[in-house]
């Protein structure tokens, strides 16, 4: 077994991509049976499978551990079990074993800057990042592979084609390509050990009561429903999060606001700002396509949905991206306008709360 293959275990290194709809709910797959030898002495399960696979390194099969897709005898163990003779130890996933091939698809690529060893592209909405269960096709990987096609030294096979991290399907914004292997080493480095530079324009329900804050909180997959993700109280489960946010404009009954990444875990600042009370505009999986705050009169509500009608998604996107070049060592920085579609339901608040403050509605 080689290393890449263990990659899907758990959630990708410091992304936002949404993974939860990548299996049936509850479904659980073996991937990998190891039996221990009947002369087997006690060695900690990190060990014993760091021994049977290739390259891979004891972090990776320690956080494999933590999304409970390691089990010895049918039942999830920690890192630190002890394996005992004949033991039979598998690695699950949430989705069936199988080849997936990268089909190139001519698809448009908004790229932002592109040299020989990187390419930062800036994802239109709705558009899924990488092949999972429903979306084999049509997907940012599918247009990279083929814009790619000709490059040597990528891995068309590869789920992942250069990418570094992603970013939900309905969120907007930058994402860094590496377009060698040495490059996508270095860049992955760089977002794992958390030197990058990410903000995001978010609209979120609510009227922020602080300028500027942090949200802190362990973020992992919802225990009741693994299409969610939630906050767990510290050292319970799941993995330390960090975001920054900042009021950068108010609209009464919701508020715009800068937030940046110091990690990057999935639906991070989605779930971070449920967290205190303020869910981000339309996102419908977290509750954010109700009308929750302002007036019970019609015409408000009407406005409300006229918005969530302009903007069928989260209102959020990743407006900036600052990183190291991994040949030349320059910084680079990089910025994306607010889209269309998200533009314009700020305008409509912002049109609607002059008009409140002036008394006209």
């Amino acid at each position: 077994m080689k290393k890449e293959e263990l990659y899907d275990i758990q959630d990708y290194p410091e992304d936002e991509d949404d993974l939860a709809g990548d299996s049936v709910e509850g479904t659980r797959y073996e991937h990998f049976r190891f039996v221990a030898d009947k002369g087997q002495s006690l060695l900690r399960i990190d060990k014993f499978l760091a021994d049977r696979i290739e390259g891979i390194s004891r972090n990776r099969i320690q956080q494999a551990a933590e999304a409970q897709c390691i089990l010895v005898n049918g039942v999830a163990v920690k890192s630190n079990y002890r394996v005992k003779p004949l033991d039979v130890v598998t690695i699950v996933m949430d989705r069936p074993r199988r080849e997936l091939v990268i089909l190139p698809e001519e698809i448009p690529l908004d790229i932002v800057y592109e040299d020989e060893d990187l390419m930062v592209i800036n994802k239109p909405p709705g558009m899924v990042v990488h092949p999972g269960h429903g979306n084999y096709t049509g997907t940012l990987v599918n247009a990279i592979a083929y814009h790619l096609k000709y490059e040597h030294g990528m891995e068309m096979t590869d789920p992942r084609l250069g990418l570094v991290h992603r970013i939900d399907k309905d969120t907007s914004g930058l994402l860094l390509v590496a377009k060698t292997p040495e490059a996508k080493t270095d860049l992955s480095a760089q977002f794992f050990h958390k030197t990058t530079k990410r903000r995001y324009i978010a609209l979120v329900w609510g009227n922020v009561a602080n300028e500027e804050g942090t949200v802190t909180g362990n973020i992992g997959r919802d225990p009741k429903d693994r299409m969610l993700m939630r906050v767990f109280p510290d050292g319970e489960q799941g993995k330390p999060a960090v975001t920054h946010y900042k009021v950068l404009e108010r609209f009464g009954y919701v508020t715009l606001v800068q937030c940046e990444l110091e990690t990057g875990r999935t639906h991070q600042i989605r779930i971070h700002m449920k967290q205190i009370g303020h869910t981000l505009f339309n996102d419908e999986r977290y509750g954010g396509n109700e009308v929750l705050r302002g007036t019970h009169f019609a015409k408000y509500k009407q406005f409300v949905y006229n918005c969530f009608a302009l903007c069928p998604r989260q209102c959020l996107h990743a407006q900036t991206l600052g990183f190291v070049h991994p040949r030349t060592g320059k910084e680079m920085f990089f910025e994306s306008d607010i889209p269309k579609d998200m533009q314009e339901v700020i305008d409509r608040w912002r049109t609607y709360t002059a008009a409140r403050e002036s008394g006209e509605q």
